[in-house]
C-alpha cells in the first residue's frame, strides 16, 4: 500500500494531480477540498489510498490525513464508490461531513449531487458510531428523546416496517432507557420487529 507521496508537483488540476518520485510520475485523482490546500511550490506531500480493482489500480491523495480517513469510512458504506465518495469530499470539507453524520443531518448530505433520501441515511446509520470515534467524542450533541424517536422511526420506515407497528416498539425501548441514542434505539428495536 502507498501511503503518502513527498516529491516534486508537476501538474495540478481540480480532479487530479502529478506528482514525481525518484523520475516516477504518479497519477493521483484528488478532491477539489485537497485541490484548495495543495500549495503552488514545487515539493508537495500528499496522502494516498491505492484502490486495486481487477481491471485497474486507482491511486486517490488528499492534503490531510482527516480527509483519507472519511474518504476510507465513506468507501465502507454499500453503494458509495470512490467517485461519490470523491464527490462528497469535493461539495463538503471533511468536517462538515463529520459533522452531517455525527448530528444526522440527512439533508446536508442529501444536497450532495448523486446522493439519495436511502444512500444519504445508510451513510448517518453506519458511519455515525465510526465519525464519533474519530472525533473522540462520545455525542457530538445530546438531543432530546422526541428527536430520537422520530429519527429511529424514520429510519423503521425506510427499512420496510408499518409505522404503528415500530412505534409501539419504539416506545417500549425508549420507557426501559430513555438516555439511548438513535443508534441503539433502532437496533434494540430491530430485534423485537
Amino acid at each position: 500500500m502507498i501511503h503518502h507521496l513527498k516529491g516534486k508537483l508537476v501538474e495540478k488540476n481540480p480532479t487530479y494531480i502529478i506528482v514525481e518520485c525518484g523520475g516516477v510520475g504518479y497519477f493521483v485523482n484528488i478532491s477539489l477540498n485537497t485541490f484548495s490546500k495543495i500549495p503552488d511550490t514545487e515539493l508537495v506531500n500528499i496522502y494516498t489510498h491505492l484502490q486495486v480493482k481487477e481491471d485497474s489500480h486507482t491511486l486517490f491523495g488528499f492534503a490531510e490525513k482527516s480527509e483519507r480517513e472519511i474518504f476510507r469510512l465513506l468507501l465502507s458504506v454499500s453503494g458509495i464508490g470512490s467517485s461519490t465518495a470523491r464527490t462528497m469530499l469535493s461539495s463538503m470539507s471533511p468536517s462538515q461531513i463529520r459533522e452531517a453524520i455525527a448530528h444526522g443531518d440527512v439533508p446536508a448530505i442529501q444536497a450532495i449531487k448523486g446522493i439519495g433520501a436511502k444512500t444519504a441515511q445508510r451513510v448517518i446509520l453506519d458511519l455515525k458510531d465510526k465519525v464519533l470515534k474519530v472525533q473522540d467524542m462520545d455525542e457530538v450533541s445530546p438531543t432530546s428523546n422526541n428527536t430520537n424517536k422520530e429519527e429511529a422511526l424514520s429510519a423503521l420506515e425506510v427499512l420496510g416496517f408499518a409505522r404503528r407497528q415500530s412505534e409501539r416498539i419504539v416506545d417500549k425501548v425508549i420507557s426501559q432507557d430513555s438516555s439511548l441514542s438513535v443508534e441503539n434505539i433502532i437496533k434494540l428495536a430491530l430485534k423485537n420487529l
